[in-house]
């Protein structure tokens, strides 16, 4: 007959419970924790959407209205507002735009990437399939797509030299940035 310990395994239950104490301790302190982040990042974004109103419409307006696009300050530092643009090419106008950049001699900022998917222990075939391309029979993945910041170079170029940029079918957006040029230190 086996003996039980009553006592030993009273002692291990009273040890477990313990540990699931500290556990239930740590898992709150975890919660805690994830509401600071939560709240943080919600004060980040608040924040940031302050900065883009004062950088972006409140000071640039101010200053134009004061005939101002740069001012010098006491400390040396100078505050400049400056055009900011952006662009982007949806799917629903990625046609569109490519066609418009084709026909307008700008097709070459269009990168054409080609890519094939090989399984596993298929070295030698994608070896052959890089020597021989499609004359093998694969049918490779075609992608077109324009640089982000390769398009916002070319929207700025051509509304700063007053050149046609169809706004709609490239998601123009421009508007002002102030920045801030803190005195060096020396």
């Amino acid at each position: 007959m086996n003996n039980i310990n009553f006592e030993k395994d009273q002692e291990e239950i009273l040890d477990k419970t313990k540990d699931v104490g500290k556990l239930a301790a740590k898992i709150k302190d975890l919660q805690v924790l994830e509401n600071e982040v939560d709240a943080l990042e919600d004060r980040l974004k608040n924040t940031k959407r302050d900065l883009e109103t004062l950088s972006g419409d409140v000071i640039p307006t101010m200053m134009t209205e004061m005939g101002l696009t740069q001012l010098k300050l006491m400390d040396g530092s100078s505050v400049d507002v400056k055009p900011y643009y952006a662009a982007n090419i949806s799917l629903r106008n990625r046609e569109a735009a490519y066609n418009w950049l084709r026909s307008n001699g700008l097709g070459d900022i269009i990168k054409n990437e080609i890519t094939v998917s090989f399984g596993r222990d298929e070295d030698n075939k994608a070896t052959t399939y890089v020597n021989l391309a499609k004359g093998q029979g694969y049918q490779p993945t075609q992608k077109l797509k324009v640089e982000p910041m390769t398009l916002k170079a070319l929207v700025r170029e051509r509304i700063e030299n007053g050149n046609a940029m169809p706004t709609d079918i490239f998601n123009v957006f421009v508007g002002n940035r102030t920045t801030i040029k803190r005195k060096q230190e020396t």
